[in-house]
């Protein structure tokens, strides 16, 4: 980001080249969230293809601006292809975004991350306090797919986790943090009605997908897109009668949200 340029106008600029550029974002993802994820992206004006089997992947990522690896309903199958995709995305420089949906609660999933992390040059980890404490090694606490930490807690050392992992976090929650180890920004935008939407969060992920489809900086791309989608969750959860209407204005939200009304709303703050 230019020296110049504020956080505010650089989170305007990334929506605009969204809508303008439309980019390709690959999503291997869960089922649970498929279809809402599709959604998302649509809203915000990217291109979502979802393609998983393990002889494809390689060929669709080479049409994408960025590749979201998500573990949120994980078995070998999916590993492999995630891998082969990841890696080929690696060699053609796409950023991979992983979201390690329960990392921590189970080996499986644990071990799936760890594994993406060594195998691929991962771009941004975007996961739950207790997800990102349990990739770096520290002790953490889960709810399954839920976390058990705070994220204050994770952000009191996110700049060693980043470094511990090799590559940038964002940390979401009440008040999200992101970092690659030296610079920390927190964007405080959102709404509690988010986290009554299953799906929100992975949401979040394919957001800065598609982010970081037109923007190089991956902590200005999820910083900034975090921005953009907790402001869509915030004008939705005005006059939302509770988290079924919520979730059908959150998606008019995305969809109408214009840069000009971003660049006034962003609340993100660096240290």
């Amino acid at each position: 980001m230019n020296p110049e340029t504020t956080w505010a106008a650089q989170a305007a600029a990334n929506r605009k080249a969204v809508g303008a550029q439309k980019p390709l974002v690959h999503n291997i993802t869960n089922y649970v969230v498929m279809n809402f994820t599709a959604n998302i992206l649509l809203a915000a004006g990217a291109a979502p293809v979802m393609a998983h089997a393990e002889n494809e992947v390689e060929e669709m990522v080479a049409f994408a601006k960025a590749l979201v690896l998500n573990i949120g309903t994980l078995d070998d199958a999916w590993i492999a292809a995630m891998l082969k995709a990841g890696r080929k995305a690696s060699e053609l420089g796409v950023p991979v975004i992983l979201d390690p949906v329960g990392a921590g609660a189970t080996t499986l999933r644990t071990e799936a991350a760890r594994r993406i992390l060594g195998e691929v040059r991962v771009s941004l980890v975007r996961g739950n306090a207790s997800e990102i404490l349990a990739l770096s090694g520290a002790e953490a606490r889960t709810r399954g797919v839920d976390s058990a930490d705070t994220v204050e807690a994770a952000a009191a050392r996110a700049g060693a986790l980043a470094r511990d992992l090799g590559v940038p976090v964002a940390i979401t929650g009440p008040v999200d943090c992101v970092t690659d180890g030296r610079r920390v920004l927190r964007v405080a935008n959102g709404h509690p009605l988010m986290g009554c939407v299953t799906g929100t969060g992975c949401g979040a992920t394919a957001i800065i997908g598609a982010f970081a489809g037109v923007d190089a900086d991956p902590v200005s791309a999820a910083a900034t897109g975090l921005a953009y989608y907790g402001l869509a969750g915030e004008v939705a959860a005005d006059g939302a009668a509770g988290p079924g209407s919520f979730m059908i204005r959150f998606l008019d939200a995305l969809h109408a949200l214009t840069p000009e009304e971003l660049e006034q709303g962003v609340r993100i703050q660096e240290g």
